[in-house]
């Protein structure tokens, strides 16, 4: 029999970011800072901060880049030892540019070709993964190849079998797939595959064609999810499941600097929370804050909060 080490288990593709300190354009921006960035490790890191055992699997380079980024998550506590070594293939990178009052940065990405989209069934370790009670995926990686979707659909079905429990953000990135309908048939095929289901409202209007949160749920529920978190920005969140539903009220920001990985601190927040024993309006109060905290500075990961900051309100 396996035994849980682990809380959370993720794995997907993780890059280099030079985030422009200029606002206005990439061409016209001349200094940058070099970041982690990735949605998985993003989440991976803010599950980590918040007290909980955590691990990724992945595919890097075997260059400055791919050193940089398993120092970097290391560093923040998160177990690297699956993630391989590709000597063939580069660890992707990307350019974000400074968007100003709370508008989306422009974001260019170097990936095609690289470590990560390498991943497959190879990379799945049984023992490894049901070492963890709880799997997150997200919608970019079964994006990058083939070999890659076919990991995803692997892990989270023989997670959910096990007993474990799954999560899935959809996380677009229409760029990666042929078309939108396909990219919404794969999408939704997994997120029937998933226990909790975390798209955005916008997502979910363009993978479901549906306009509420109540009714993006129940398109969810009724394709296998166990729970629906709809994400409303500043309006907070929207919950449902097979017992219950219910919203939950954003938390005020005067200062937006950066939108980029708010919905993964989102889901930081809500996948400790239901792990800690937290119902879900407890669990969402607790993902709004620590999203809102991520929209205040540069970078996808530097506001995400340890255990300590967590107001007594959210801690369970």
């Amino acid at each position: 029999m396996t035994t849980t080490a682990l809380d959370v288990i993720t794995l997907g593709e993780t890059m280099v970011s030079f985030a422009a300190h200029e606002a206005g354009t990439l061409e016209d921006a001349a200094t940058f800072t070099k970041i982690v960035a990735g949605a998985e490790s993003n989440v991976g890191v803010g599950l980590a901060r918040l007290g909980l055992k955590v691990a990724w699997v992945s595919r890097l380079g075997a260059d400055s880049f791919g050193r940089y980024i398993r120092r970097a998550l290391e560093a923040e506590g998160i177990d690297c030892t699956a993630v391989a070594t590709d000597t063939t293939r580069p660890t992707g990178f990307m350019l974000k540019s400074r968007a100003l009052e709370g508008q989306d940065p422009v974001v260019e990405y170097f990936r095609r070709g690289s470590a990560a989209s390498a991943l497959s069934r190879a990379d799945f370790d049984e023992s490894r993964f049901l070492a963890a009670r709880h799997l997150h995926v997200t919608g970019i990686t079964p994006a990058l190849s083939a070999s890659c979707a076919e990991l995803v659909e692997q892990a989270m079905t023989a997670m959910r079998a096990a007993g474990r429990t799954v999560s899935f953000d959809p996380n677009l990135r229409p760029k990666l797939w042929p078309s939108r309908e396909a990219m919404a048939a794969h999408l939704n095929r997994l997120a029937g595959l998933a226990d909790w289901v975390l798209p955005g409202i916008a997502e979910g209007r363009t993978l479901t064609g549906l306009d509420t949160p109540e009714d993006i749920a129940a398109f969810y529920l009724d394709r296998g999810a166990r729970a629906v978190l709809v994400k409303l920005g500043a309006e907070g969140a929207y919950w449902r499941t097979r017992e219950g539903a219910g919203r939950v009220p954003g938390v005020p920001v005067t200062n937006i600097v950066d939108t980029v990985g708010a919905g993964d601190a989102f889901a930081a927040g809500a996948i400790s929370g239901r792990l800690e024993g937290l119902d879900w309006p407890q669990a969402l109060a607790r993902a709004n804050w620590v999203g809102a905290q991520v929209i205040q500075v540069v970078g996808d990961m530097d506001g995400l909060p340890r255990r300590d900051r967590l107001p007594a309100a959210l801690r369970g």
